[in-house]
């Protein structure tokens, strides 16, 4: 079986030192499409800080999993930061790990935990949920199934974010250079018809978009970043973003696929402030 679950969730941390520059944060910033002016780098930056591959190809070197990139998705991503705002410049140690692996039946889905550090103490944690189709089956726990539901209230914001027909290659600038979003055959050979932009790339795109239209533009005001990828997005494509103020420190978003009629791309996605 290409998924050991013993193997996978008893080896030891993938532990690697990172570093930064303020330049690998504008080339970041680029990638999303963010304005120029931050004075600070977008939270998920964090996602591609370091000259290590992003988590989900990560995750496939790690003892215990040995399976096909092209049946490989991102099913979910979230980012909680422990001291704001990131260093625009640094250095940092991350240590990766395995701590789930979930039966859904017709897929796998493995949970990857990173944590950085610096000398000061932590500053970050993102979680990847890496979706392997074909490898379940084997009798093992599903893991959660309660879905968000999305609010039913009509949004208090709706913005329309385009992207460029060159997005990806502007994200993959950052570090993730996956085929599938930039090789038309791979695309295929993982069953879509054409190079999907980067989950990664939508997910930073989209909280840029929350901090510019509702937390005044202010990057340090976000505490933690929760996602699920619904669904793709092409580039050239333009982003449906619609926010809905839950509570005066929450902020739930969904994102569709404006030119082919609200597809889901985005759901379950909630922005935490101050």
């Amino acid at each position: 079986m290409p998924i050991d679950p013993r193997t996978a969730l008893t080896a030891a941390p993938l532990v690697g030192d990172i570093a930064w520059t303020d330049e690998d944060v504008r080339v970041y910033h680029r990638g999303i499409g963010a304005r120029p002016d931050h004075p600070h780098p977008v939270p998920t930056f964090a996602t591609t800080a370091g000259p290590h591959a992003p988590g989900v190809t990560r995750a496939l070197t790690l003892p215990g999993i040995d399976v096909d990139l092209a049946h490989v998705l991102h099913g979910a991503q979230s980012l909680t930061l422990h001291r704001r705002p990131l260093p625009p410049a640094g250095t940092a140690t991350t240590t990766a790990r395995i701590t789930a692996v979930h039966d859904k039946a017709k897929a796998a889905v493995l949970v990857m935990r990173t944590e950085a550090a610096d000398t000061h103490g932590p500053l970050w944690t993102d979680e990847a949920h890496i979706y392997v189709r074909g490898e379940g089956g084997w009798g093992g726990d599903r893991g959660p199934s309660a879905r968000q539901e999305p609010p039913t209230t009509p949004p208090d914001h709706t913005l329309d974010r385009p992207t460029r027909e060159d997005q990806a290659l502007l994200y993959r600038l950052s570090g993730d250079d996956n085929p599938l979003h930039t090789d038309h055959d791979f695309a295929v050979r993982a069953g879509f018809d054409r190079p999907v932009l980067h989950g990664l790339c939508t997910y930073g795109m989209t909280l840029e978009a929350v901090v510019d239209t509702l937390l005044d533009g202010d990057v340090t005001r976000v505490r933690s970043y929760t996602t699920r990828f619904a669904g793709i997005a092409h580039p050239g494509e333009t982003l449906r973003i619609r926010m809905w103020r839950h509570d005066p420190r929450t902020v739930h978003v969904t994102v569709g696929a404006a030119d082919r009629d609200d597809a889901p791309v985005l759901s379950a996605t909630t922005v935490e402030h101050d």
